[in-house]
């Protein structure tokens, strides 16, 4: 099978962007590789100069994936599959070629390239490349990334946080396992860990209706869920302990995203009898909302 290579020059990716090249990748069927950023649509998104956004990590039992949202839907999408050191990059924004076979992304002075499907992404949009998870995948991702295919450019985009980085890359090279811990806490989840130290906070449940909403916290992960996305979409948060709760912000579709849990003995759902200890207050798609929270 061909394998993904670094290229050695690409003119139209970074500047002073050095590569090496060991040899192209055969494209791959990378249907089971979900959409991934929940509810963000895949169709067009930012390509051609710098952008601002932020990076949200997603997994499942599907693969991991790290996705930079801008202008409230997807700029490029870095998504390694369950059961193979795979590496899928999209970029919705970017149109088919006919003739152009490569697309290249890195940080830097470094640069891998893929192999693209011509005809282009009809799952995702855009272009999709695929090839073997690069060894040097730290470097990356590791600042500003960028991607380029034929004369279409994608970014500079923002450096992907440290820690969402080091827990992507783990995973990619694992075969896209469950995410490894950080390193200060190896036996823990991800989402118990927080700057390289542990995020001490109970299971939590909240619900809310008018709209219909739930959210389940863990550490600093919420999976967030209402009647169109059941399931629920996990949201990396960073989380700031409050007497009793505490806030949890992150991003949701390229929007901010605040759960505010605190002290509300009695609080009700307005559906039933049953009393909660904790009060929340949810801030989603720019819409404030209210619910109760309990422990898991």
């Amino acid at each position: 099978m061909r394998i993904l290579g670094l290229i050695a020059a690409t003119s139209t990716l970074l500047a002073a962007c050095g590569s090496r090249d060991s040899g192209p990748a055969a494209p791959g069927n990378d249907s089971e590789a979900p959409a991934v950023g929940g509810t963000a649509p895949a169709a067009a998104a930012e390509a051609g100069g710098k952008s601002t956004g932020s990076w949200d990590l997603q997994s499942s039992g599907e693969g991991v994936a790290l996705v930079m949202t801008g202008a409230d839907r997807p700029a490029i999408r870095l998504f390694c599959p369950a059961g193979g050191k795979r590496l899928v990059v999209n970029v919705p924004g970017f149109k088919p070629v006919g003739s152009e076979e490569r697309l290249s992304f890195g940080s830097g002075g470094e640069a891998a390239a893929l192999v693209a499907d011509s005809r282009g992404d009809g799952q995702r949009g855009g272009v999709t490349g695929t090839g073997a998870v690069p060894d040097d995948l730290a470097a990356l991702v590791g600042g500003p990334v960028s991607a380029s295919y034929g004369a279409q450019r994608s970014g500079p985009h923002p450096a992907p946080p440290t820690a969402l980085a080091r827990v992507f890359v783990t995973a990619c090279r694992e075969g896209a396992a469950p995410p490894a811990p950080a390193a200060a806490a190896a036996s823990a989840s991800p989402c118990l860990v927080q700057d390289g130290k542990p995020v001490t906070v109970a299971a939590l449940r909240a619900v809310g209706t008018e709209p219909f909403w739930g959210a389940r916290i863990q550490g600093r992960c919420v999976t967030y869920s209402h009647p169109d996305d059941q399931k629920g979409t996990r949201i990396w948060t960073r989380f700031a302990p409050g007497p009793g709760g505490g806030l949890w912000s992150g991003t949701l579709g390229g929007k901010r995203f605040e759960l505010r849990i605190r002290p509300g003995a009695g609080c009700s759902d307005g559906m039933s009898d049953k009393r909660y200890p904790l009060a929340a207050e949810l801030l989603v798609s720019g819409e404030r909302r209210t619910g109760c929270a309990e422990p898991a």
